[in-house]
């Protein structure tokens, strides 16, 4: 089922992120973590789906994804890079594996922070961030998507890591064996892991070695 939306706003997060809300359709549900299949409405494009995912709460009354363009290649995110206020697109049924079962760690890679925003949102929105962490890699710190916003809501449960330089306030390093080891209390948790695949792949395993209860780690599949 396709669903024509309009863009009502268009805010730079990052130097290479961008957040969309758009009209939302009339009854249109999702829960917070799920995505969506996204096209833009013009000739060439239309059939060009690509997944995002919702980062506004269900109960707003507009949508909202935040998208990471790729601009060295002429794809879909460096077509939405150029999009305007009042331009259209066409998004299907909301979708995804990605939802809050309980208090855990989430750990996010890049643009693979785009589910929690949402489930940090509801969180907040209910009282209940208490005992929920956040651990987000990324390159650089200009690549951290909404820093001050995590860092503002989580305090020392926000953890940033920065694999390609050194900043005050941020870890530099990948997210290995040791890493979490030192920056993981319990591994009885709950985790919610998200990012490229190689990383989540990794991630999950190296969790489960740990003591992680294969099903008590929460991916996109």
């Amino acid at each position: 089922m396709g669903y024509t939306v309009k863009i009502k706003n268009i805010h730079s997060v990052t130097h290479n992120v961008k957040q969309f809300t758009t009209s939302k359709p009339e009854g249109y549900t999702f829960e917070p973590g799920q995505a969506t299949e996204v096209a833009i409405n013009k000739e060439g494009w239309k059939e060009e789906k690509r997944p995002f995912t919702f980062t506004s709460l269900p109960d707003e009354e507009d949508l909202q994804f935040t998208i990471k363009s790729y601009r060295d290649h002429d794809g879909v995110t460096n077509e939405l890079d150029g999009l305007v206020e009042g331009d259209e697109l066409i998004i299907d049924d909301a979708w995804g594996a990605i939802h809050y079962k309980g208090t855990g760690t989430f750990i996010a890679g890049g643009a693979g922070i785009t589910p929690f925003i949402a489930i940090f949102k509801q969180l907040e929105k209910e009282g209940k961030l208490n005992g929920n962490k956040l651990i987000f890699s990324n390159k650089k710190q200009e690549d951290v998507i909404l820093e001050s916003y995590f860092q503002e809501l989580l305090g020392n449960n926000f953890t940033s890591t920065l694999t390609d330089e050194k900043v005050d306030g941020h870890l530099n390093e990948t997210i290995g064996m040791e890493f979490l080891k030192r920056n993981v209390d319990s591994f009885s948790q709950n985790f919610y892991v998200c990012g490229p695949d190689q990383m989540v792949k990794d991630i999950s395993e190296y969790l489960k070695m740990l003591g992680a209860k294969p099903d008590g780690i929460t991916f996109e599949k």
